[in-house]
């Protein structure tokens, strides 16, 4: 009843309010509202603006100033014409160099500032005062650089540099793997294990945080051309706050985080790799090789699908006649790669993997190599040395190698001798009685009583040979006979090369001379045979020709011989000649005809199937090339004798059926025609000189003695030396095994970290070149856990190599490529690459798009494939085949991480800026830049939580 009566009265005055004022009242009503709030806002704004103008009246009377004359002034000269303002437009005092600098400011300027600049002002003034300041940035840089000797930068400090960036790297994989093996469900990542490691080699400082963080990356850039400007601009332009930071921002964002950015993309660097060699043919091998030994699954499935798409493009073509033969042996050539990655990718997916080296020595036939040959081959000879040691057998071998060193030089101090009695000098009994003393030396470090070690020999023999020390005058065989009951010793003492044949260190061995068998096992799911090759460097005897079911020449046969030999006379050159008869036998007869060639020819074809099919190498022997009395009758028949035996040995089935392409080389070099050599004469000339020096004894020599360079300072350097050289050759070899301190300090002393070049100049010789090639060769195929013997050897060879190419004047050389890479008209072509990468025609580059990850996974199985292949037969025969591949593959998987590729790019821009302001302490302020480093923190927590338990004791 309430509600309703409430409802009632409403409804009623409505009514009448509606009856009485119309219809419209409620709209007047609502105007006269909204009419009496807006005058009482207009009365109070009025009240508040009259108000207000009597207090500042009084405010302006009271408190401030009056107006000064200035701002009237200002107002007056900015309504006059600005003055131009003129600028020099020389930079370095080089045309060529400014010109493309000057461009590189002007569309720096242009894309960077303009653009945004004229939406604000159109004062030109502003953009003058910017290039002015970077003109003057660069006057000032120019000027350092005149001023700075730049050769020791180049040849020491970048080296070093990189060096010590490559030990980091390797020092972090080798943590990595040893914790892997501790823990094999941990996955430890490299880029923090590598700048862990950084922070223990430097200690003082680490670049983590710019390499991993962009933010602390542009902060580091941005705090590095600060302080550049404020070392290379006037004191008043620095003081420009606004143009200070412009210039800065330019230089540090639009340069140089771009530029940084380019060169530390891996993708980028495999291109530029593939560009500097792309004058050399991709080997098939070498590919093979890359493929078989990657643990990249991205590479393997990028190859994979590749070979899957040319597939399908060959299988749709429509040929005929000749062509169906060839698509016939490509398209099972890519069946073949693809069942290669097929298998791979399922071994790493399945965690299958294996070691190559131990798969092969247990279920692998090894290859025997006679001993002689072990003793005359670098690689060999070192795993043999290290097994001699582990039996004590050390001494036997010693002493082989050391009379083998007395023969050489005692064998060099008589033709001294017989040189200088032909001029008239005698030296005669000074020389005798030096070869006595060495000879005598000998016998007391090994066959005397006082020896230790002994050689264990027949006495009637040791008594024999005193007997022949004291009453005859020594000659270079007085220890042959003593010499040869060593050797027979060591080759048929089951202790010493039978069980050698059996370690572990053997199969080692047939792993670095690339001569590991085929060892066949079942691992596939699906219980098919897969063959592996057990070498290391995964060398394959494999060819494209390989690939086919049914060889097309599988029923044709080779056979020749040296029928006759004569010698030839042609416009004063004399040389000799082999006449080959060669019979070809086919399934329609035989066929016989004679073809004629020099030993050049057979050298020539040698090098070109043993750079074709590396392991050929270690199976075929070329007879060496003799200087002189090289027309001798006697000698061509013994050369005639072995060119046979390298034939036989060529044409032999076994060797053809294990490289099917092999033929196609053979019947080119056998064909009844002109032959046309594949190598020039340079090339044939170095493989000449360098064999020699991996095949001889003469290296063992050579490693452990100074042959005497003329014949007067070889009189001096025999009365000097020749009475200690039984000591030293003994030491020289013992120092290999026994850590005793070395005649000649290691390269590499690693107590725990250091620097490459921490003990550079305190253990090899003044020859630059020569620390360079041994400081990147020690840190890339890791040779400082070699003994001291071979590294004595790898100097040596260096060493020759250096003076056969360019003699005694490497240092000058350097000095004068470094001004030549610092003249005028190779920094304005680097300008000019600069300039046009960035603005091509004149205008700035679009950012590359990333490419695709198959093309970047396919680009890097081309990168490695070409660094492998442009790996010289040489290196491997003196370090081995598989400390080779280890030492490319180390360095190319280096480039592979971004990060890491910044530091080392840090790296050189630090030490760039060293050596151009040497006095303004730029170590002490990258320490400073890079002090928030995370891992640096951690690391001096663990140094001080270490170092706290001795000071307590303390």
């Amino acid at each position: 009843m309430t509600s309703l009566s409430i409802w009632g009265w409403g409804s009623l005055c409505v009514v009448l309010f509606l009856i009485t004022f119309g219809p419209f009242a409620i709209f007047y009503f609502t105007f006269y509202i909204l009419c009496f709030v807006g005058g009482g806002f207009v009365v109070t704004l009025l009240f508040g603006k009259t108000n207000s103008e009597k207090y500042l009246e009084l405010c302006e009377h009271s408190f401030l100033p009056p107006t000064s004359f200035g701002i009237t002034k200002c107002i007056e000269e900015m309504k006059q014409e600005s003055k131009p303002i003129k600028i020099d437009r020389r930079l370095t005092g080089a045309y060529i160099i400014d010109e493309p600098l000057q461009q590189v400011i002007q569309f720096s300027l242009r894309d960077y500032v303009q653009y945004w600049y004229y939406t604000l002002s159109d004062d030109e003034s502003f953009l003058l005062e910017i290039r002015q300041a970077l003109q003057n940035a660069l006057i000032q840089f120019s000027s350092r650089s005149k001023e700075i000797d730049w050769q020791p930068y180049f040849t020491t400090r970048l080296v070093d540099d990189f060096a010590t960036h490559l030990r980091v790297f390797r020092k972090a994989q080798q943590r990595i793997t040893e914790k892997e093996e501790q823990d094999k469900d941990g996955a430890e990542d490299l880029v923090d294990t590598f700048f862990e490691v950084e922070v223990e080699m430097e200690e003082k400082i680490c670049r983590d945080l710019v390499c991993t963080s962009p933010k602390d990356e542009e902060g580091f850039l941005r705090d590095l051309c600060e302080v550049l400007l404020y070392l290379l601009l006037p004191p008043g332009d620095f003081q420009n706050k606004i143009m200070r930071y412009f210039v800065r921002e330019i230089l540090s964002q639009g340069i140089l985080l771009p530029l940084i950015n380019q060169l530390s993309d891996p993708d980028y660097i495999n291109q530029y790799f593939i560009w500097m060699i792309r004058d050399s043919i991709c080997n098939y091998e070498a590919f093979m090789n890359i493929v078989k030994v990657s643990d990249k699954i991205g590479e393997l499935e990028a190859v994979r699908d590749k070979a899957a798409e040319e597939l399908q493009y060959l299988r749709s073509l429509d040929t005929a006649g000749d062509d169906i033969n060839t698509i016939k042996n490509q398209i099972n050539s890519l069946l073949f790669v693809k069942k290669v990655c097929d298998s791979r990718i399922l071994r790493l997916q399945s965690g299958k993997e294996i070691d190559a080296v131990k798969l092969a020595a247990n279920f692998g036939k090894l290859c025997t190599v006679p001993l002689d040959i072990i003793l005359v081959n670098n690689v060999a000879l070192q795993f043999f040395m290290d097994y001699m040691q582990q039996m004590g057998g050390q001494a036997h071998l010693f002493f082989w190698m050391t009379v083998e060193g007395y023969r050489v030089t005692a064998q060099k101090q008589l033709e001294v001798l017989f040189s200088l009695q032909k001029d008239g000098m005698h030296q005669t009994a000074q020389t005798k009685g030096l070869l006595r003393t060495a000879a005598v030396g000998i016998y007391d470090q090994y066959l005397s009583e006082k020896a230790s070690p002994r050689v264990n020999i027949d006495d009637n023999l040791v008594a024999k040979l005193a007997e022949k020390l004291n009453n005859e005058d020594p000659t270079p065989e007085i220890f042959d006979e003593i010499q040869r009951k060593v050797y027979d010793l060591m080759l048929r003492d089951e202790r010493f090369y039978p069980s050698f044949k059996q370690h572990a260190l053997y199969v080692r061995m047939l792993a670095e001379l690339d001569m590991l068998k085929d060892p066949s096992f079942r691992g596939s799911d699906d219980g098919e045979g897969e063959s592996f090759n057990g070498s290391p460097t995964g060398s394959i005897n494999l060819s494209l020709d390989d690939l086919t079911n049914v060889p097309a020449d599988e029923s044709i046969q080779l056979h020749a011989y040296i029928s006759d030999t004569g010698v030839c006379n042609d416009h004063g050159k004399t040389y000799a000649l082999y006449a080959i008869t060669v019979r070809r036998r086919t399934p329609n007869g035989d066929e016989v005809w004679k073809t004629y060639r020099r030993y050049s020819d057979f050298h020539d074809f040698h090098m070109r199937i043993t750079e074709q099919f590396e392991n050929l190498a270690n199976l075929l022997k070329l007879p060496g090339k003799k200087t002189f009395n090289n027309m001798d009758r006697d000698f061509l028949e013994k050369r005639k004798k072995d060119l046979n035996a390298y034939l036989q040995l060529l044409l032999a089935p076994e060797v053809m059926k294990a490289y099917p392409a092999l033929a196609h080389y053979a019947y080119d070099f056998l064909e009844n025609k002109a032959y046309s050599k594949g190598k020039g004469d340079f090339a044939r000339k170095m493989d000449t000189f360098v064999n020699p020096l991996r095949n001889s004894m003469r290296n063992v020599s050579n490693a452990v003695k100074s042959f005497p360079d003329s014949l007067t300072e070889g009189m001096t350097k025999m009365s000097d030396n020749m009475g200690k050289i039984s000591e030293r050759l003994g030491q020289d070899i013992k120092q290999s095994f026994f850590k005793e301190p070395p005649l000649m300090q290691k390269t590499y002393v690693d107590p725990k970290h250091c620097r490459v070049a921490a003990h550079l100049d305190d253990n090899v010789d003044d020859n630059v070149p020569l620390k360079i090639m041994l400081l990147l060769m020690d840190e890339i195929f890791d040779l400082k856990e070699r003994n001291q013997w071979l590294r004595r050897n790898i100097k040596n060879l260096l060493q020759q190599l250096i003076r056969a190419m360019h003699g005694y004047t490497i240092n000058k050389k350097i000095v004068d490529h470094v001004d030549w890479m610092t003249s005028p008209e190779q920094v304005a072509d680097a300008v000019k690459r600069f300039r046009d990468a960035f603005w091509p025609n004149g205008i700035l580059a679009e950012t590359v798009p990333r490419r695709d990850n198959a093309i970047r996974m396919r680009t890097r199985i081309a990168g490695k494939t070409k660094l492998l292949g442009i790996m010289p037969d040489e290196l491997k025969h003196i370090l081995g085949a598989e400390t080779t591949r280890k030492g490319i593959l180390r360095v190319f998987e280096m480039f592979q991480h971004t990060q890491l590729n910044k530091r080392l790019i840090y790296v050189f821009l630090e030490g760039f800026l060293e050596t151009l302001f040497p006095v303004y302490g730029f170590p002490d302020l990258f320490k400073k830049l890079h002090s928030h480093s995370k891992q640096m923190q951690r690391y001096m927590h663990r140094l001080q939580s270490t170092q706290a338990p001795f000071l307590q004791k303390r």
